[in-house]
């Protein structure tokens, strides 16, 4: 090869295509790399202008991937150059149309992956599905590249197709319960029904705060300090009630009686009071708020009352209660406010009663001794 060149007169060694052909291949791939740094940065500025966020990511998602397109492109070239048979012209092409795929595969991923993470970041639900929802979105992209570059060179993937249709039908059957509470907890996320951290009551009175919202599972931990775990299919199928939302606040209701004999205006001044000075002194309640007082109904034995007050969180509700009982039933002491007992009274027909007054009387003139063996024998003889 080098006598070849040696006796070849150097304006036909600069006009041979083995060296145009790799002189052609060094400034394509050049000349794109220098438009391709300064295309992203052109890019990149008039994305950070905009106030959409996501077209950041896909700027970022195009810089590795355009890297193969420029060396397709550059092999191609040089293979047209060069004096070679046609199966190396075939197999350049099957080159090309591999990178051009690959190229759309590792942005797409890239873009999904850069997504999912600025979605992560603002939905804390998503840290913990994260991983299996990146894997199932790449297994899907991966799997749309090849067919595509199979039907690109030439490969029919009707076959393929139908066999993925029975497959998928197949492991859909099999993995059914799986992929119900999969979707289910994917449909949570989205409504943003309940989020990791909020206070909430079941349909069948558990309650208490979610700690955990997994692809198959939601834990929530009881005040009992009892971790449940519940399938997110049975999940979205019950009726949930969320104290967090619209806001934390919520309010507490105690309930009282007093006497048919008070009065009434001065339970209430006085419940009012007592109301309103827990509101503001203690940690758990909202600064502010005016509890409310109402006579609610006339009980069997009293008068009954509610008093409302406003607690910060579900978890300060039950101390703000605790301390408000304790203090209306210190003030109704000392103000003479009676909180009676429940009573019943008997009503008896007159004959009724008189049977039984004499039943008692006699029952009172009975010896003290009387069936219990007292005395002497001969006493008892």
């Amino acid at each position: 090869m080098a006598s070849i060149f040696a006796d070849t007169p150097v304006s036909d060694w600069l006009q041979s295509p083995w060296f145009l052909g790799p002189l052609v291949f060094v400034l394509w791939v050049a000349l794109f790399l220098v438009v391709k740094r300064y295309v992203l940065k052109a890019l990149q500025r008039m994305a950070e202008r905009t106030a959409w966020t996501w077209d950041d990511v896909l700027v970022r998602a195009l810089s590795g991937p355009l890297l193969l397109p420029i060396l397709a492109t550059g092999l191609m070239l040089f293979e047209r150059i060069l004096p070679l048979s046609k199966e190396w012209d075939r197999a350049l092409d099957v080159v090309l149309a591999g990178a051009m795929a690959l190229a759309l595969v590792l942005f797409v991923d890239l873009a999904c992956r850069g997504i999912l993470d600025r979605l992560a970041e603002r939905q804390p639900i998503l840290r913990g599905t994260r991983s299996l929802i990146q894997g199932i979105v790449r297994g899907i992209i991966i799997s749309l590249g090849i067919l595509i570059f199979l039907d690109s060179i030439g490969i029919s993937i009707t076959p393929i197709l139908a066999s993925l249709g029975i497959g998928s039908l197949a492991v859909a059957l099999a993995l059914k319960e799986t992929l119900a509470n999969l979707f289910a907890g994917i449909q949570m996320i989205a409504d943003k029904t309940i989020e990791p951290g909020h206070f909430i009551r079941l349909e069948g009175g558990t309650e208490g705060t979610v700690t955990r919202m997994g692809w198959r599972t939601t834990r929530i931990l009881t005040q009992g300090n009892n971790m449940v775990v519940i399938p997110n299919a049975k999940l979205t199928e019950t009726l949930i009630t969320n104290l967090n939302q619209p806001g934390p606040e919520t309010d507490v209701r105690v309930e009282a009686g007093v006497h048919f004999d008070s009065d009434l205006a001065a339970v209430e001044r006085v419940t009012q009071e007592v109301a309103r000075e827990t509101q503001n002194t203690h940690s758990g309640a909202v600064p502010g708020y005016e509890p409310r007082v109402r006579f609610t109904a006339f009980g069997d034995s009293s008068i009954n009352l509610v008093v409302i007050l406003r607690a910060r969180n579900q978890d300060g509700s039950q101390w703000l209660r605790h301390d408000l009982i304790k203090r209306l039933q210190s003030r109704y002491a000392r103000e003479g406010i009676i909180m009676p007992f429940p009573t019943r009274t008997l009503d008896l027909p007159p004959e009724r009663s008189e049977s039984l007054r004499e039943s008692f009387l006699s029952a009172d003139d009975v010896p003290a001794d009387a069936g219990t063996g007292g005395g002497t024998p001969a006493d008892r003889e």
